[in-house]
């Protein structure tokens, strides 16, 4: 790829090219996280502006001595990662119970802790801290029975149905590589912390938020499978659901190019690109499941023509055809992208004063505020460089009585958005209060709407029955708009003027050719924000290119770390989706601080690769410092030694009883070690350290599956948890809704729709101490409030609702089907 040359987008209005007025300065966050996902929920606060101080242990949080690159301690200097996540941050040394830190959190408005259970007590603090939010982030959440059971990623990922999801049938299913549940439960966190903040600062009610990484696993990365199960009336039988795409990533002459084809325009353009237009006709080849079905001869005819092609020349065909195509990257190709050089979307950091260190290649935060981006955070702190420092302060606390309910109540919302990163977005604001509007069209119904074409036997309104949509839309009112008739233009711009926010994630063009784009939006409504969520941006050559949660798993090195090694690049299927829709929540958090501020609205722009290039940012970093190209391990990882899945006694072809294993410390392997009965193998001295057991994993690994294969898993689960080593069943997702953990935390809930009826549904990832249930409301059927939306906040009288429906403008049936 090469550099090019772009024309900056201009926006018209005031103070556009400014950076943050305000953002979150002025908050002060207290830092107790030693892993990625509580580092980035504090770096996004950190980026926005506010004040955040890291409370270390004497040896320091020990993400400062990790790197992929060894998976072992940098004992001479701080890992390039640890000053990625920390950037801006300052540090002290201290415990939670020390008086300086209890003074430094008398006067903090956030703490976001991830320490070992019962370290600090969340809730306790919170409730004797008025005004103060706590966020613990923790494996399984606070509470319940996994509350204290041993964890890693990996094994949270098999517990909850996400490993089960994925992988090809009748092979050994695998992980989302990169620690991508990390990275999306940081991102969750910050959503969560700030909606808690917002309101704590308007009226003093504090709040405590107890957050699961196993649910936001669930969520963002099981395809609803237990609700689209319900919504089908089927129950789990046989083996794991696992499956992979096709068309997906695939062989070139120079390398590999992923395709998205979630359309059936999309399949069908795809058959013209490879020359195969005689396909056309062939129903089993239509259908995913008839391509795995048939995945030989699919693959035979389709590396026919990628095989002859270089990736670059596969792209720009397939880009013409308005394919969703991407090459696929790995740490050190994406860097050089021509989209994300030409919008200038890295950083090089600089060394710290007196630190001898390596620089690294890093993304800025993924939304930009009125054309500007965040100001730079700034450098690491050193370990302890800022204890007996910090100046004290009392929190504020305002004058008022009460709040209104949950935190963002009283914010209206218009929802331009679809499928599902966009849809995620309102949701969560939805969730936690906001008036949430989604507007579609009859003629052109959110697309993934289409999904519940796999209930059409069993529902005659099959487009009211997608368990993406119907999760993703909850707590959301309906209304449908024709925008292309000036008469369904004027009446969006009614609704404009009466909002504080629109979303949308068109592609550019769109918006802009709706008459809607930025100029009007603040001349209906200059206090209104417009949140902008692009694939690729507002600006660049790829500005116009379609993109899905797929193309950003491939253009950003997500995919390139999943998969077995022996295997391919995969997809991970989904994270990148809810990713982009809670960093478009935050970023619609900080401009709300940000509207305050100025006394005006302002425009955002929160691109969905580049919210998937931060999640990715771990293998761009270590190339860039140490020279490592991260590669996939299929179930293993450079944290921990050994890890994997081991099929269990009563597994047979197809029907494995996969038990997940992951050993992170020494500690733990010694555990393993007594629990396996000290055999000789395992005394090895050489494999008393990680390195050694990475270097052996192998041996281990034929050790450890002549060992599970005669023992029962669930069993062989519960003595291993005993032993406080973190072990988990590969869960089925379409049954996870029994798992007992998620029953007590309440994690799913039912709620009547009136033509599905009632089913469990999955919710947030956190529980709000002072919330009892996030539904209040299902989603909406297809312009299910059209008519009283238009009527009470547009100002349309019956007649003229009843001439616009006549009209085609508004209606609750899809045209066309």
């Amino acid at each position: 790829m090469y550099r090019v040359g772009f024309a900056r987008l201009r926006l018209s209005g005031t103070n556009l090219g400014m950076a943050l007025v305000r953002g979150l300065r002025g908050i002060r966050v207290v830092d107790f996280c030693h892993d990625i996902a509580g580092a980035y929920c504090t770096k996004l606060f950190a980026d926005a502006g506010a004040e955040v101080v890291k409370v270390e242990p004497p040896g320091g949080d020990p993400l400062r001595r990790w790197s992929a690159t060894d998976g072992l301690s940098r004992d001479d200097e701080d890992g390039a990662l640890f000053r990625f996540l920390s950037g801006g941050k300052r540090s002290i040394l201290g415990s939670a119970g020390d008086a300086p830190v209890r003074e430094l959190i008398t006067g903090a408005d956030l703490v976001v802790e991830s320490l070992a259970p019962g370290v600090i007590d969340g809730a306790a603090l919170a409730g004797s801290e008025p005004g103060l939010v706590v966020v613990s982030i923790s494996p399984f959440g606070r509470s319940g029975p996994d509350a204290l059971r041993p964890a890693s990623e990996f094994t949270v990922q098999a517990s909850c149905g996400s490993i089960g999801t994925r992988g090809l049938p009748g092979g050994e299913p695998f992980q989302c590589g990169g620690r991508t549940v990390e990275w999306l439960a940081g991102t969750f966190a910050a959503v969560a912390a700030q909606a808690a903040v917002y309101r704590a600062q308007r009226c003093g009610h504090g709040e405590y938020v107890d957050f699961s990484l196993a649910e936001v696993t669930n969520i963002a990365a099981t395809n609803y499978a237990n609700l689209m199960c319900s919504l089908l009336g089927v129950e789990a039988s046989g083996g794991l659901p696992q499956s992979v795409e096709t068309p997906s990533i695939e062989p070139t002459r120079d390398g590999w190019v992923g395709f998205c084809t979630n359309s059936p325009q999309q399949f069908s353009d795809f058959l013209l690109l490879i020359g195969r237009e005689d396909l056309q006709d062939d129903a089993e080849l239509a259908q995913v499941r008839g391509r795995v079905g048939r995945l030989e001869e699919w693959n035979g005819i389709v590396h026919a023509f990628t095989r002859s092609h270089a990736t670059r020349e596969v792209v720009e065909a397939a880009s013409r055809l308005r394919i969703p195509v991407s090459p696929v990257n790995d740490g050190e190709a994406v860097r050089l992208h021509e989209q994300l050089v030409a919008r200038d979307v890295f950083r090089e950091s600089a060394p710290r004063e007196g630190v001898d260190e390596p620089t690294f290649v890093y993304p800025r935060p993924p939304y930009r505020v009125d054309d500007a981006d965040p100001p730079c955070a700034g450098p690491a702190p050193r370990l302890g460089e800022h204890s007996g420092r910090i100046e004290a302060r009392r929190r504020t606390r305002p004058d008022a009585e009460g709040w209104p309910g949950l935190p963002l109540a009283g914010l209206r919302i218009v929802d331009m958005t679809a499928w599902w990163a966009g849809p995620s977005a309102t949701h969560m604001l939805g969730s936690l209060g906001a008036e949430v509007i989604h507007v579609e069209s009859t003629g052109r119904m959110d697309g993934m709407r289409m999904v519940g074409g796999m209930a059409a036997g069993r529902y005659a309104d099959w487009w009211e029955c997608s368990s993406f949509f119907l999760a993703a839309n909850t707590n959301k009112r309906g209304l449908t708009l024709d925008l292309q008739d000036p008469r369904g233009r004027e009446a969006m711009l009614r609704l404009v003027g009466k909002a504080d926010a629109l979303v949308e994630n068109f592609t550019p063009r769109v918006l802009d050719n709706f008459g809607l784009g930025w100029e009007a939006i603040h001349e209906t409504n200059s206090q209104a924000i417009l949140v902008r969520m692009p694939a690729f941006g507002l600006t660049g050559p790829w500005r116009d290119h379609t993109g899905f949660a797929q193309t950003m798993e491939q253009m950003t090195g997500l995919a390139w770390l999943t998969g077995h090694p022996e295997d391919q690049p995969r997809i991970q299927r989904g994270p990148c989706d809810p990713l982009a829709g809670m960093h478009a929540a935050f970023a619609l958090l900080v401009a709300l601080e940000e509207r305050e501020a100025r006394g005006e609205g302002v425009h955002v722009e929160c691109t969905m690769v580049e919210g998937a290039l931060n999640a990715a940012s771990e293998q761009l970093i270590e190339f860039s410092a140490y020279g490592n190209r991260m590669q996939r391990e299929g179930n293993r990882t450079p944290a921990a030694a050994p890890q994997g899945l081991y099929p269990c006694a009563g597994s047979s072809p197809g029907r494995e009883r996969w038990l997940a294993l992951s050993i992170a410390t020494d500690a733990q392997w010694q555990a393993l070690v007594e629990w396996l009965g000290g055999p000789e193998w395992a005394r090895d001295s050489g494999l008393a350290t990680r390195a050694g057991r990475r270097a052996a994993h192998d041996a281990i690994d034929a050790e450890l599956r002549s060992c599970f294969e005669v023992r029962e898993r669930e069993t062989s689960v519960d003595a291993l948890i005993a032993a406080g080593i973190p072990a988990a069943p590969v869960a089925d997702p379409r049954s996870v809704r029994e798992d007992p953990q998620l029953v007590h935390r309440g994690f799913f809930e039912s709620i009547d729709h009136p033509v599905v009826g009632r089913h469990a549904t999955p919710t947030l990832p956190f529980r709000y101490a002072s919330v009892e249930r996030w539904l209040r409301a299902p989603a909406p059927t297809l312009g299910q409030h059209s008519r009283e939306i238009l009527a009470e906040l547009c100002g349309y009288d019956d007649d003229e609702i009843d001439a616009l429906t006549a009209a085609g403008v508004t209606g609750t049936r899809p045209q066309g089907l």
